[in-house]
């Protein structure tokens, strides 16, 4: 019994961990809806600000891919 508990918040808890990756993809959308405004509004200043885009959307795609290593990690190796 006391086994089955501890295989049950194992994955709880790589749920909750999971949960990260929705949010980076939500953070991506949020990054990307941003600079396409920013740009809309102000073309000729969209060029110097790409770098700026990619930069933000590695840092929240690095976010999820954490979430996701730690579920994982949860999973299989706890």
């Amino acid at each position: 019994m006391e086994g089955e508990l501890a295989s049950l918040g194992q994955f709880i808890g790589a749920g909750f961990a999971a949960i990260g990756s929705g949010l980076a993809a939500i953070g991506v959308g949020n990054v990307a809806g941003n600079f396409l405004a920013g740009a809309l509004r102000n073309p000729s200043a969209a060029g110097g600000q790409t770098a700026t885009l990619f930069i933000g959307l590695a840092f929240a795609e690095a976010l999820g891919i954490f979430a996701f290593l730690v579920a994982l990690l949860l999973m299989f190796a706890v």
